[in-house]
């Protein structure tokens, strides 16, 4: 049976099959009217790609024992007719866990061995060194052998206290935080994998959906990449608690740590409700009992009463394995996926055609300004020729006059043009210089030398939020600067249209602000970082590289993609303004050699008007494409401003719809 989380989620990856269909007939269309250049090209395609790769995460995170897992297998295994993923009394799920769907392989389990946290390299980083982890093949018609695959999830090994120590994973004085058990005097056991990825074939999985299983706080406080990267990246997070407990002061702890700072969109589950499941109350009753729990844990966490969903874990698997309807509502469980499907799903969708229109919307207002411009001068050229018909050749003669003195006006505009992007180009240079990599380089190595030699404890975060207050200084003045080269960009083109009368453009957007809030949100988690008793109590070399491989590493990414979006935007500020200068000058020297051949030849003005009425079919036939373009992109209905006539010029069949081609 198909729930209604397994509907929305598909129509979601319709929709976004559908955006790509309709940038890759942008692209055609670029392609088939001579209009792409590199730069145009490479922005589509990185677009292109980052959609056909865009997913949805869910992150379930909780203590451990609240029922995480057995969650999991009702909302994605239950076809399994048993549980799939290892689910018991206590600790289960001992590393994070990725479940998705790879296409390019059969399914798999790939395992990352523990002994990688040696290492100064990031999960994010292995992930694309595949001899490093494990790969298992999954038998998915066998419920025997997936199980038994499965086991390899909970596997641990016996190290000794100096290795788990090596490895951060054991702090005598808070044992209780770690992810490992005391086994003997002088030997700990510890999770036996890093970090774990399982692809399999669930339609939701399959439509791009995403789910992250992670541990408690034990593994949060060990592994700085999910708290810093994987939980806040999450399009929202399923924070578990148990109906009997309410929010503990471990629960508490966890929400306020990592999971209200850090993420937009929370959903609190409060599981196990079939434990106020009694036979000498009446329904009423534990309604009642169950709704005073929901109701102080909204209060607690601070989130809407429709945020706060109370279910059954295991009574929902037991009734999908079964196939019992009614026990299946009793769980709560479909109230759970209705609310990811009408709140969240629709909110990504929201945040995709937004950045679609960020990134791609001016190339094709561009576009159409181009055809409108072009359209623009064949009518114009056409009523001209219309008031000649019948006279001499003087009347041409002055219009060729008339067009050659636009053409000295149009290089006036030129010089101007020259002039203004020689001065962006200048600025640019000078705010990719902040962003240099040597100049970053030099800061972080003199900052390290410190950080290793500081005595104190004190000195050692002092240092580490230091690093970060310059990080964000830095940012700030980022950001202040590529505004200014933006005003100065904008400027320009309002002075090219009220100046020159041309078509009004929209200079490529830019948008630098995100990364300054992400570098101020994560000089936040630094000031967190440095007050964390988990950390306070980590040997210093463990640490400073902890701090370097996720917080100094993030930082690093967050610098790199701001050099690499403000490089890529400065390369395309002025390019539809450049393009629409060519456009027009081609236009004006084709109109001032057609006049000069009908004052030549002024029985060949019937030939030109005839010519120009083919042209102007099919560039109003353009315009309806890119009116149909912008409309999806949009996600409405599209708007045509002319109607292509029946007899319009030869089409051509591109991105599985018809093109009509230009007859310039």
């Amino acid at each position: 049976m198909t729930t209604h989380l397994e509907e929305q989620v598909a129509r979601y990856h319709a929709w976004r099959d559908q955006m790509v269909s309709c940038i890759e007939t942008y692209k055609a269309w670029l392609d088939t009217n001579g209009s792409a250049d590199i730069q145009q090209s490479l922005r589509i395609y990185d677009l292109i790609e980052s959609l056909r790769n865009d997913h949805i995460t869910l992150a379930f995170l909780a203590e451990f024992s609240r029922g995480k897992t057995e969650l999991i297998n009702a909302m994605f295994f239950s076809d399994f007719k048993q549980r799939l993923l290892p689910s018991n009394v206590g600790r289960t799920t001992m590393c994070p866990t990725e479940i998705m769907y790879d296409p390019a392989e059969e399914p798999y389990l790939r395992l990352l061995p523990i002994e990688t946290r040696k290492r100064q390299e990031s999960v994010q980083a292995m992930k694309r060194q595949p001899v490093e982890w494990i790969k298992i093949r999954l038998d998915v018609n066998s419920r025997e052998a997936m199980a038994e695959a499965m086991e390899h999830l909970v596997e641990t090994k016996s190290v000794s206290v100096d290795e788990a120590k090596t490895l951060g994973l054991w702090d005598e004085s808070d044992p209780e935080i770690t992810t490992v058990i005391l086994q003997e005097r002088d030997r700990i056991q510890v999770p036996a994998w890093r970090h774990a990825i399982i692809s399999y074939p669930h339609p939701l999985l399959k439509s791009g959906l995403v789910v992250l299983d992670t541990p408690g706080l034990n593994a949060l406080g060990t592994e700085p990449e999910l708290t810093l990267s994987m939980i806040p990246n999450a399009h929202a997070v399923l924070f578990l608690l148990a109906l009997d407990t309410g929010v503990t002061k471990s629960d508490l702890e966890v929400w306020q740590r990592y999971v209200q700072p850090a993420v937009t969109r929370r959903i609190a589950v409060l599981n196990k409700i079939d434990l106020l499941w009694d036979d000498l109350k009446s329904e009423a009753e534990v309604a009642a009992g169950i709704d005073k729990q929901r109701t102080s844990t909204a209060e607690i966490l601070n989130l809407p009463g429709g945020h706060v969903l109370p279910i059954s874990a295991q009574k929902a698997l037991v009734a999908r394995v079964r196939g019992d309807a009614a026990l299946l509502e009793r769980s709560g469980v479909e109230r759970l996926e209705e609310l990811l499907a009408t709140e969240i799903i629709p909110a990504k969708q929201d945040i995709l055609r937004d950045a679609v229109q960020r990134e791609i919307g001016s190339m094709v207002d561009a576009s159409h300004g181009s055809v409108t411009g072009q359209l623009n001068s064949a009518q114009t050229e056409l009523e001209q020729l219309a008031a000649m018909s019948g006279k001499n050749r003087t009347v041409a003669q002055a219009m060729v006059q008339r067009l050659e003195k636009d053409r000295q006006a149009y290089m006036a505009r030129v010089s101007t043009f020259r002039n203004t992007y020689n001065q962006v180009m200048n600025y640019g240079q000078t705010l990719l210089k902040q962003l240099d990599d040597e100049a970053l380089d030099r800061l972080l190595y003199k900052d390290r030398e410190f950080m290793e030699g500081a005595w104190t404890t004190a000195g050692l975060w002092k240092e580490m939020q230091r690093l970060f207050g310059e990080f964000t200084v830095i940012s700030n003045k980022i950001l202040n600067f590529a505004n200014q080269i933006k005003g100065l960009v904008e400027v320009t083109y309002s002075h090219f249209h009220e100046k020159y009368q041309m078509p009004l453009l929209a200079p490529p957007a830019l948008n630098l602000e995100k990364h300054t809030l992400s570098m101020t949100a994560l000089a936040q988690v630094t000031k967190e970082f440095c007050h964390d008793p988990v950390n306070m109590a980590t040997y210093k070399n463990f640490l400073i590289n902890k701090f370097y491989d996720s917080l100094v590493g993030q930082a690093r990414q967050i610098f790199d993609t701001t050099r690499l979006d403000a490089e890529n935007w400065l390369k395309s500020s002025m390019l539809p303004l450049n393009r629409q200068l060519k456009e027009f000058e081609i236009t004006l020297t084709k109109r001032v050699e057609n006049v000069r051949a009908i004052r030549d030849n002024i029985s060949s003005v019937e030939d030109r008007q005839r010519y120009l009425q083919t042209q102007i079919k099919a560039l109003r036939g353009q315009a309806d494409v890119l009116n149909e373009i912008k409309g999806s992109m949009d996600g409405r209905a599209a708007a045509h401003d002319a109607p292509v006539p029946d007899n319009g010029p030869p089409t051509i069949p591109i991105a599985g719809r018809a093109i009509a081609a230009s007859a310039v």
